[in-house]
């Protein structure tokens, strides 16, 4: 009883396959901008400078997609690791059976990985990891960046997808953006159309999805709260806008959306919190 879980148990281990499905749908995503761009109509008519600042801003993009995607992938949340027995005296610790161990505060055990995670989140289904303390800094800036690359790849496919709306009645193409796997296989659109709808439409959702993710993890992180804090009305951990960014991006909050190397070391360890209670107590 109040063994700290080991380290490196493959039961913890996060599953793979959501993952590699996310994969091979940027593959496909990718494929489909290449296929556009060389074979198809092309990139938007643009001068030499517009060009220019066209790929900084893609590879800008594509580095930080990939830096935290890397990042989030690495950092382990979960408590493997961490020396937790006879810590666990304070108000809030808990002991989770699965795990064999005492749990700190805002700690929460996931199903899917099989361990408890440090300041637990949620479970990120598309790369089969949960978001907790150590990686919630590269989950927000993922969003961020997704969200920029898929509204850039969307508008890279727009002349593709112009032409195909002068080819086509307006009845069949919006058929064949709302419904394109029943288009494709009634034999109504080719392969081509198929890809390049589904591509496009996949972005699209991907790039609204992931915004409106970031707008309500932004609204979390100014708040404090976790999710599962959200969710039941919890405050305790609200220390302001401006601790709150401190506490889960580090010093560095403003820079670390540019760059995800950039260091900002978080400044606490993920098993005790500052509440609001206590900087009461310090300001009186």
């Amino acid at each position: 009883m109040g063994q700290p879980w080991a380290a490196g148990s493959a039961e913890g281990a996060p599953a793979r396959l959501p993952l590699v499905l996310t994969a091979l749908w940027a593959t496909a995503v990718g494929l489909e901008l290449a296929y556009v761009l060389v074979l198809g109509p092309g990139p938007p008519p643009l001068g030499p400078l517009a060009r220019a600042l066209q790929l900084v801003l893609a590879a800008f993009q594509l580095l930080n997609l990939l830096g935290n995607v890397g990042l989030f992938l690495r950092s382990d949340p979960s408590i493997r690791g961490v020396m937790l027995a006879g810590r666990g005296l304070g108000q809030g610790w808990a002991y989770c059976y699965q795990c064999q161990s005492q749990v700190p505060p805002r700690s929460g055990h996931c199903s899917a990985c099989r361990v408890c995670i440090l300041r637990r989140d949620h479970h990120c289904r598309l790369l089969g990891r949960c978001v907790g303390f150590r990686n919630y800094r590269p989950f927000l800036c993922l969003l961020l960046h997704a969200a920029g690359v898929l509204l850039h790849v969307s508008v890279l496919l727009g002349p593709a997808l112009s032409a195909l709306l002068r080819a086509h009645a307006p009845l069949h193409i919006a058929a064949l953006l709302l419904l394109p796997w029943l288009m494709l296989l009634t034999g109504r659109v080719s392969l081509a159309q198929f890809a390049l709808a589904f591509v496009t439409d996949t972005c699209v959702a991907g790039a609204l999805l992931c915004g409106a993710g970031l707008l309500f993890h932004g609204m979390l992180l100014l708040r404090g709260q976790t999710t599962w804090e959200w969710a039941r009305g919890q405050h305790s951990y609200d220390l302001g806008p401006c601790h709150n960014l401190q506490a889960a991006l580090g010093p560095r909050w403003v820079l670390v959306w540019l760059w995800p190397f950039l260091a900002s070391p978080l400044p606490g360890d993920g098993i005790t919190f500052q509440t609001a209670a206590d900087v009461g107590l310090t300001a009186s």
